[in-house]
């Protein structure tokens, strides 16, 4: 019989991009082994992914692995997402060169993927997030403190980066790179700041083990939108067919708050040909919770709020099949629901209106969807939603109140302001033409604010 072998494996990032450690902790009978390593410059995703690698290489290639990590990027992307991404030949995935890595050191050995919240005080992950840590420490003394010995010269910004595309590069790597590459991913760092699982506007909900809810990151008040799909093993809610997948994101006042429920269900039953749509199999569902064991949870986060969906009348007959198979009641009777679909055959009559066709017509950027999942479909809608209402609201959004905001308005407003025109004084134009002077001198052409 084949050894087993224990990992916890942890990545951490102090800037994300910036400087960042892997660890991992392998535990092998009474013995155990600590590993870890850093990068200058580096993503929290890459030093997950890093300390997968690292910890996995570490072990006997016979050995059964048990690896617990507490990224679902990590763990859904080398069992579920990777299938797809090797069939469009990993076209527009972040990272591939980390996921060529894991997936061939993968090859040939026995290993099963676990998750773990994060934070949570187990001990074996405490100590891959202590050693990742240790990595970055490491990596920091042996680049010797380089960003402590340089003075930041006070650079005019606006004179070497007049239109800020530099600082835009740098806000835009990390975003990219959660949106495209895993649109289900759930970074370690988010899930460290949802330890009560408290969202915004909802201080009582509970937690389950098998519910991944992330808390608001951003502060908004007024009516929540919950934009919702959902996975199911059939079209027909009265035949047997049952939900294996729950998505949805929070928006308020047209602002994704970054609160999200995801859940995967046991639906009791095969999945059949729907597997060919959603990518789920039966094996992956097997020791998922029943839905009676998350509906509690489940119905408290969506109770009170306006649910958006494409087809609603779908996901709303199966939802509401659902609970009231367990005594809640119908969602529909503590819910609000807006069927996006009806609002995109009303606005663009005897054209095709699926979630792909809207994306289409829209330009919204396109994802992943070789498989469908409720998350990812959720995020897509709420662009469509989005577009479909006025795209960006004009002016400012604060301007207007919540109800118009929220009435789901077709035609972009405008805001009525009268604003004051403030001219120059005689030194203000002086300094400006010095600064445009000094713009040509030190390009070598024209400033573009040059009259």
């Amino acid at each position: 019989m084949s050894q087993s072998i224990t990992l916890y494996v942890d990545g951490a990032c102090r800037g994300n991009p910036g400087l960042g450690g892997w660890g991992a902790y392998i535990i092998e009978g009474n013995e155990e082994r600590k590993i870890c390593g850093g990068e200058e410059h580096t993503t929290n995703n890459r030093m997950e992914l890093t300390a997968a690698i690292e910890g996995i290489k570490a072990c006997p290639s016979s050995a059964k692995l048990i690896i617990w990590t507490d990224s679902n990027y990590v763990k859904q992307g080398i069992t579920e997402w990777i299938h797809g991404w090797k069939k469009k030949n990993w076209k527009d995935v972040k990272n591939p060169d980390l996921w060529k890595e894991l997936d061939a050191t993968c090859q040939g050995r026995e290993i099963e993927w676990n998750w773990i919240k994060g934070h949570a005080g187990h001990a074996g992950n405490e100590m891959a997030d202590q050693l990742a840590n240790q990595g970055a420490d490491e990596t920091e003394k042996k680049l010797n403190n380089p960003m402590q010995d340089k003075k930041k010269a006070e650079n005019d910004w606006l004179l070497d980066d007049p239109f800020g595309f530099d600082l835009a590069e740098d806000d835009s790597e990390e975003t990219e790179e959660i949106i495209e590459d895993a649109p289900l991913e759930l970074e370690a760092e988010i899930a460290d700041e949802a330890e009560e699982s408290i969202v915004e506007n909802k201080p009582n909900i509970q937690s389950h083990p098998h519910i991944v809810i992330t808390p608001a990151t951003i502060e908004a008040h007024g009516p929540r939108q919950l934009i919702l799909d959902t996975e199911t093993t059939g079209f027909y809610f009265q035949d047997t067919d049952r939900i294996i997948e729950v998505g949805a994101i929070e928006m308020i006042n047209r602002k994704l708050t970054g609160s999200s429920i995801h859940i995967y269900i046991n639906p009791e039953k095969e999945v059949g040909e729907s597997e060919n749509i959603h990518g789920i199999s039966d094996e992956f569902l097997k020791d998922k919770p029943k839905y009676a064991e998350i509906a509690d949870v489940l119905f408290d986060y969506l109770k009170g709020a306006e649910i958006i969906a494409h087809n609603a009348t779908f996901d709303m007959n199966f939802l509401n099949m659902e609970f009231e198979r367990v005594g809640l009641g119908k969602l529909s009777a503590v819910c609000e629901v807006t069927d996006t679909l009806a609002m995109a055959k009303n606005k663009h009559p005897g054209q095709k209106n699926s979630l792909d066709a809207l994306v289409r017509r829209y330009e919204i950027p396109a994802r992943d969807r070789t498989f469908h999942g409720a998350l990812l479909d959720a995020e897509i809608l709420s662009d469509v939603y989005l577009a479909m209402t006025g795209g960006q609201v004009s002016f400012d959004i604060d301007a207007l109140s919540n109800t118009e905001v929220l009435e789901g308005e077709s035609t972009r407003r405008d805001v009525d302001i009268q604003l004051a025109a403030i001219l120059p004084s005689e030194e203000e134009l002086s300094a400006h033409e010095n600064w445009v002077k000094e713009f040509e001198e030190k390009h070598g052409e024209p400033c573009l604010f040059a009259k």
